[in-house]
C-alpha cells in the first residue's frame, strides 16, 4: 500500500470512482510512470476493472483527506531522508567500528552511540542493561518474590529499542549469535526474551572493546 506507485495512483485518483472512470490511457501512463516500468496496462486494466466493482461508497470529503494525508506522508519521508543524511555524515565523520558489528547499521549505531556517549561512564556491562531498562521487573511482597518476563519501563527506551533492534539483525548475521539465539529459543523462551538475552550478550561485547567505541 505504502509504495510510489500507490501514492501516486490515489492522490490523482483517490476514490474507486475516480479510478473506475478514468481513461485506460491515463491510468496505464500514470502507473507505468509511476512504477518505473513496473506496471503496464495489464495491471491498469486489472485496477480499473476492480474500482468498478468496489462496494466503497465514494465520499468527496473522504477523498479530499486521503490527497492531503498523501501529501503529509511524503512531506515526511523527505524530512526522515534529511535528517537521515545527516545522521549518516556525522557517523562518517565519528568513523565508529560499532558499524563494522554485522547487522548495526548507522542508524541504530547512531541512536547506541548517541545514548550511552562516553563507554567509560559504565564501569561493567550490568550497568549498560540497567540504564536501557533490560533488568526483568521485579515484583515482592512479604516472602513472596516473582520476576516477570517483560523488561523495566524504566531506563532509556530509545537505547533500549535501539539495542533491541540491533540485536535482531546481528542474530541473522553473526554465526555467534545466531547460535546464541537457537540455544536459547531451544530452552523454551519465546523470541522475544531469546534476543533480550542475546541484547545483553551484545551490550557485553560492547563493554568488551569499549575503548574502541568511546568517541574521544
Amino acid at each position: 500500500m505504502h509504495t510510489a506507485s500507490s501514492y501516486a495512483l490515489l492522490s490523482e485518483l483517490p476514490s474507486a470512482n475516480h479510478i473506475a472512470e478514468v481513461h485506460l490511457t491515463r491510468l496505464t501512463n500514470l502507473l507505468y510512470t509511476a512504477s518505473k516500468g513496473r506496471y503496464n496496462r495489464d495491471k491498469a486494466i486489472q485496477i480499473r476493472n476492480a474500482a468498478k466493482n468496489s462496494i466503497g461508497t465514494y465520499m468527496p470529503v473522504k477523498a479530499l483527506e486521503l490527497k492531503h494525508t498523501i501529501k503529509l506522508i511524503e512531506e515526511f519521508n523527505k524530512e526522515i531522508s534529511e535528517i537521515e543524511t545527516a545522521i549518516q555524515s556525522i557517523m562518517n565523520k565519528i568513523n565508529s567500528p560499532i558499524t563494522t558489528i554485522p547487522g548495526v547499521n548507522f542508524r541504530m549505531g547512531a541512536m547506541i552511540i548517541a545514548e550511552i556517549g562516553d563507554f567509560n561512564n559504565f564501569d561493567s556491562p550490568d550497568k549498560i542493561l540497567a540504564f536501557a531498562g533490560f533488568s526483568p521487573s521485579t515484583y515482592q511482597s512479604g516472602q513472596l518474590k516473582n520476576c516477570y518476563a517483560h523488561m523495566e519501563k524504566r531506563g532509556s527506551r530509545y537505547l533500549r529499542y535501539a539495542l533491541f533492534n540491533a540485536t535482531k539483525f546481528v542474530c541473522n548475521w553473526n554465526p555467534i549469535f545466531i547460535d546464541y539465539l537457537a540455544k536459547k529459543r531451544s530452552e523454551g523462551k519465546h523470541y522475544n526474551v531469546a534476543i533480550s538475552h542475546a541484547a545483553k550478550k551484545l551490550v557485553r561485547l560492547f563493554s568488551l572493546y569499549k575503548s574502541l567505541f568511546n568517541l574521544t
